[in-house]
């Protein structure tokens, strides 16, 4: 459904990305991750022809895309973030941005985009009136609204209140068990794992990795789930200890990611530090301690 194969992108001398591959099918919610300057935007942008790349191909639905391809009126687009005609309103902005593709209005999937959308009697004021929440949550409805069957959302829980996100991530995932393939790229991490089934994860330009959600975040020997008495304390007298490299605090736990270090070598710095252990497990690691993981001093690449 999304298929980047060995896309490269240049700004003058900088890489902003080099030979990324990777895919996303049907039924898969993809997270696409990285640090800011990773290449996530350029990424997206040439997947929906806003961007030409210097080498490699971009597709979706098994055709290669570029501005004016069939398939991107299959495809549903939030990227670069709100534009619009400040003096028009809310819904006489989406019925231009429709109709400019020579459309029928309405949209087929107009009401439930925005019901998501919920500016109830907002779609009618002009959208210079609009609050940047309000103007992303209308970014949100021309992207549904034509019920697509590829998704492409750059950032789209920027301005959105929980209440918010929560409906979106219920909505994407709907779309996803209806046979849709979304691809979203974003910084809050927490909410990612909750949404996504698939991550690609991205630093200078470079692939790092990419698969399924729980293959990533999943039990590993470098990852434990410390129950404490003081975790503040804890995170405190672990974050210093070599071979440390994340430290999650919970409520009565912490998570701690160490690569080759022993669990006693963690309970004794705890202990040391007067801090009462009540129990040590194997642990999943949080999708952020993974992304640390991969990301956390990879600077051999120059590109940015």
């Amino acid at each position: 459904m999304i298929r980047a194969a060995g896309l490269s992108k240049r700004y003058g001398r900088r890489p902003a990305v080099v030979d990324l591959a990777f895919s996303v099918e049907a039924g898969q919610v993809c997270a696409l991750l990285g640090p800011n300057g990773a290449g996530k935007t350029s990424t997206m942008r040439m997947l929906v022809g806003l961007s030409t790349p210097d080498t490699g191909t971009a597709e979706l639905l098994g055709d290669k895309v570029a501005l004016g391809a069939p398939a991107l009126h299959r495809a549903g687009v939030l990227i670069d973030g709100p534009a619009f005609v400040p003096h028009l309103s809310g819904l006489r902005n989406l019925r231009l941005l429709w109709s400019a593709a020579g459309h029928h209005w309405p949209p087929p999937a107009l009401d439930d985009a925005l019901d998501l959308a919920g500016l109830g009697p907002a779609i009618d004021r002009r959208a210079k009136s609009y609050s940047m929440g309000m103007k992303q949550r209308l970014m949100l409805a021309q992207a549904l609204m034509r019920d697509p069957d590829v998704l492409i959302l750059d950032e789209p829980a920027n301005g959105l209140d929980p209440a918010e996100v929560r409906a979106l991530r219920e909505h994407l995932t709907t779309r996803a068990a209806g046979g849709a393939a979304v691809l979203v790229s974003s910084h809050q991490l927490a909410e990612v794992q909750q949404l996504a089934t698939h991550v690609v994860v991205m630093n200078h330009g470079h692939l790092v990795d990419a698969g399924p959600l729980d293959r990533l975040t999943g039990a590993a020997d470098d990852a434990y789930r410390i129950e404490v008495d003081d975790t503040a304390g804890a995170a405190n007298a672990l974050r210093p200890l070599t071979g440390v490299t994340t430290v999650t605090a919970h409520d009565d736990a912490i998570t701690v990611t160490a690569p080759g270090v022993p669990s006693r070598d963690l309970v004794q710095a705890l202990v040391t530090a007067g801090v009462g252990v009540t129990s040590v497990n194997r642990a999943d690691r949080s999708l952020e301690d993974a992304f640390l993981t991969m990301t956390r001093g990879d600077d051999d690449h120059a590109a940015r």
